[in-house]
């Protein structure tokens, strides 16, 4: 995953290592001439979010970090400490997982998993379904749409 940050991607690191635990890979983060990031790597648990400044004239792309977490809660209680905005609260999911969503103050959107430890796995949802239409929208679908809704370009 390719995080571009619209305004200080420094900063986002920061954000991602205090609120999820994250550690720079310090050794390959490489500058631009101007000084902006052009490629850092931020482990995550098992997984790797590489991350650089965006450009002044590249388009606004919030990305959707999916991250497996232990206690949701928590990461949402450091996260809005740091600026973010809950987008969803801790919401029962599927299957014994949980769901919640914080919006940080780069446009990003992530979504956290918890679950218990008797699951396994999030069970895959037919693709050709689509009978969930027919009903009405869940809760964490509709405040998902709203907080899409919500997102503006950033200024460079």
């Amino acid at each position: 995953m390719f995080v571009l940050i619209k305004g200080d991607a420094k900063k986002f690191i920061e954000f991602v290592e205090q609120v999820f635990g994250g550690i720079e890979r310090k050794d390959v983060r490489t500058t631009d001439k101007n000084g902006t990031l052009i490629h850092s790597e931020v482990q995550l648990g098992d997984s790797s979010i590489l991350i650089a400044d965006s450009k002044p004239d590249w388009l606004f792309t919030p990305a959707f970090i999916q991250v497996n977490v232990e206690d949701a809660q928590t990461i949402l209680d450091r996260a809005q400490k740091a600026g973010a905005i809950i987008v969803t609260e801790v919401s029962d999911f599927y299957n014994g997982f949980k769901l919640a969503r914080l919006r940080d103050v780069w446009g990003n959107i992530s979504w956290l998993y918890e679950h218990d430890s008797d699951t396994k796995e999030i069970p895959a949802e037919p693709k050709s379904d689509t009978s969930w239409h027919n009903k009405k929208p869940s809760k964490i679908y509709t405040i998902f749409i709203e907080a899409m809704r919500e997102l503006k370009p950033k200024n460079s």
